[in-house]
């Protein structure tokens, strides 16, 4: 490709102000707005579309272009806020009896099960109403919790809300990513809490699929797959990655090749590859035999979809996969710019949240970059020998892929795997013939001893492939983490990227020249955000529950965390937080859970003395009735759950300015201590109410 012009790309320049449309109605989504003015705005733009259409005025295209651009943009922001409305439910604040059906699989985790569920009716002494809206409930770890299936329908009691965040300093959007997924809410249903309908099974198409998958997984312990073999083969046949262990995961990521533990484009890929030159000899016979072909495809690859259980990263893989064999059936070119563009619109046409899904932004950048750049760096060097052809232009795919989703990948996962040639060079030859091998170990389930040889093999190349992605981790400098890209520069990257590309396909001194200044701009721009959020001196409180902790940061990027229970969830407040610690920079925290005595940190009874500043902890009853001649002075005193008296009490102790409730104590104890703060004056912060809070020192 020598040259791009947009305007030879109709479904580019449709698909970029859908984007765009479908990016703004969900930023602006929590804003007032008016869904009427946006159908009226849609019908005027669609109504002056069709008439500078027919009024065939050459001087006037570029008026229809831009009609057609701004049609594009309402129905990209209608279609996202339409889609985020269908979300939103008001629920009763108190527990209520729901009747559910259960459409997942539930998942096992630390001490519930997680299920998503579709409400079917609330009931109450009033009556029965219906609800229609899905929701995420965990319930609480037991025998009964644990033989619970998709399909079953149970009648709970529970309090069910709107999904909130924690609000602490950047941290994933919980709640708008389960509105984007068509969630409106979620529940703890503790054990006792719940029964099953009796005679209650719908076999909907979700609970037939997860029947199947348990099925192949059951063939395949009977197979003798077992451990990290069983966990990577489900993974990579039926999209089950429900055994991966986190050892097995981050071994995948170090390396580079987590992408082939997600069922997406390179396994439809290769599905689609094997199937096409099988039906070849069928696609010979003319238009008929092509026909014939891209039917056979289409029903075999949605089939294989169902059997995986309809996720979206399936779903978006084989609908892009399913327009190339229609592509074919009509004689077009089989995978362009403007074939992956149709993808793309048609997928945010029916899930315009799909946008926000990282799979889905990482698998058609993959592919964009690999059409606009593969060629240009194939070229760059010259192989004579066929197997240097081959293994040149599998790295080039490799490099193409990797410079469109690098910025992306150390956006989301603040991660750059070293070694992905090496990893993509080994494993993805492996990968192809363990499928293959794999879907001929299931076709020759008939046949018990052949299959029984076969799954030999597939186990032998299995341990191979996680002993190899295992030693690619242990190399040297294996990956760079900790990474922190701002949204704004991940676009200026790909601006960046796209301006290069221009120049090595044009070779202008000027295209060099912009290059060059916008690479320095960049790097200014970056700077500048580093400079601005650099580590400060400072004492941060966080919300999250059942961990309270004092984070005591120092401006050279070390700092302490005061863990103040010995039964704190402290993996949930590192994973919390880790982007806040990114961002500005910091060093692992140094965990202080005792009383210790440091050149810049002392602490004493759960008083915390850094920077000249004092902060008392209060999670037990040490201090109650307890009373001074001259009050201690404090700045910020930290109430708990633990402390079950009044406000009143720890003044005869301690004058302090700030009261601090944490998000462990219950909503009666935190209404209490506010309403005493208001009647006392006192000036205080709820971590539940206001999310983290930072004071800087």
């Amino acid at each position: 490709m020598n040259s791009f012009y947009i305007h030879r790309y109709l479904f580019i320049r449709l698909l970029i102000p859908w984007i765009a449309g479908i990016f703004c109605g969900d930023h602006f989504f929590d804003r007032s707005w008016d869904p009427l003015c946006g159908i009226l705005f849609f019908g005027f733009f669609a109504a002056l579309s069709f008439a500078l259409y027919f009024l065939k005025r050459y001087s006037l295209r570029w008026c229809f272009g831009i009609a057609i651009s701004a049609l594009c943009f309402t129905g990209g922001w209608l279609g996202m806020t339409g889609q985020l409305q269908q979300a939103v439910c008001s629920f009763p604040k108190e527990k209520t009896v729901y009747r559910v059906l259960i459409t997942d699989a539930p998942q096992p985790k630390e001490h519930t099960y997680l299920c998503q569920a579709l409400l079917k009716e609330r009931r109450d002494t009033a009556g029965i109403y219906p609800i229609g809206h899905t929701a995420v409930l965990y319930l609480q770890q037991d025998s009964s919790a644990s033989r619970l299936k998709s399909g079953d329908e149970l009648l709970i009691s529970a309090r069910i809300s709107p999904p909130l965040n924690n609000r602490n300093f950047d941290e994933f959007d919980y709640a708008r990513f389960l509105m984007r997924k068509g969630i409106s809410g979620t529940g703890y249903v503790a054990s006792g809490k719940w029964i099953k309908c009796d005679g209650m099974n719908n076999f909907d198409l979700k609970s037939v699929t997860s029947s199947c998958r348990r099925n192949v997984v059951s063939l395949y312990q009977e197979l003798g797959f077992n451990g990290d073999e069983l966990a990577v083969l489900s993974a990579l046949t039926i999209g089950d990655k429900t055994e991966l262990s986190d050892s097995v995961r981050e071994s995948y990521s170090v390396a580079g090749a987590s992408h082939i533990l997600a069922l997406s484009g390179l396994h439809i890929g290769l599905l689609y590859t094997m199937i096409f030159f099988i039906l070849k000899p069928i696609a010979r016979r003319g238009n008929i035999g092509r026909c014939v072909r891209s039917v056979f495809l289409l029903v075999l690859l949605w089939t294989f979809a169902f059997f995986t259980g309809l996720s979206p990263s399936v779903v978006r893989s084989v609908s892009m996969f399913s327009i190339l064999a229609m592509a074919d059936m009509i004689g077009r070119e089989p995978l362009s710019l403007n074939t992956l563009a149709v993808a793309a619109w048609l997928m945010l046409f029916c899930n315009p949240a799909w946008l926000f899904d990282v799979g889905f932004q990482l698998s058609f950048l993959a592919v964009a970059s690999i059409l606009l750049i593969q060629k240009p760096i194939y070229h760059l060097i010259t192989v004579k020998s066929r197997i240097g052809k081959s293994v040149w232009g599998l790295m080039s795919v490799s490099i193409a892929a990797q410079i469109g989703t690098a910025p992306l990948v150390l956006f989301y996962f603040s991660r750059f795997s070293v070694h992905f040639l090496l990893t993509n060079l080994v494993v993805i030859p492996l990968i192809t013939i363990i499928l293959y091998a794999a879907v001929v170990m299931l076709l020759l389930t008939p046949f018990s001893w052949l299959q029984i040889g076969v799954a030999g093999g597939v186990k032998k190349l299995l341990e191979g492939l996680n002993f190899f992605v295992r030693w690619v981790e242990q190399l040297p400098y294996a990956s760079i983490d900790g990474i922190w890209l701002y949204q704004s520069e991940v676009l200026g990257i790909y601006i960046v990227i796209a301006l290069l590309t221009y120049y090595f396909m044009n070779r202008r001194y000027r295209n060099l020249q912009i290059c060059l200044f916008s690479i320095l701009l960049m790097g200014t721009y970056h700077a500048t955000l580093y400079w601005q959020d650099r580590p400060q001196t400072s004492l941060v409180f966080y919300n999250v529950r059942g961990c309270p902790a004092v984070h005591c940061i120092k401006s050279n990027g070390q700092s302490w965390i005061n863990y103040m229970d010995t039964l704190s969830n402290e993996k949930r407040l590192k994973h919390m937080t880790a982007n806040y610690w990114k961002r500005h920079h910091l060093l692992p925290p140094q965990e202080i859970t005792a009383d210790c005595r440091h050149a810049e940190l002392n602490r004493q009874q759960q008083i915390i003395s850094y920077h000249g500043c004092r902060v008392c902890v209060i999670n037990d009853n040490r201090w109650r009735n307890k009373s001074t001649v001259s009050p201690l002075y404090i700045q910020y005193l930290y109430l708990c759950k633990g402390y079950d008296g009044r406000l009143e009490e720890l003044a005869q102790v301690f004058s302090f300015s700030y009261v601090i409730l944490d998000a462990s104590l219950s909503e009666y104890r935190k209404r209490l201590l506010e309403s005493e703060c208001k009647k006392s004056g006192l000036r205080f912060i709820s971590l539940s109410d206001e999310g983290s809070v930072r004071f800087l020192l």
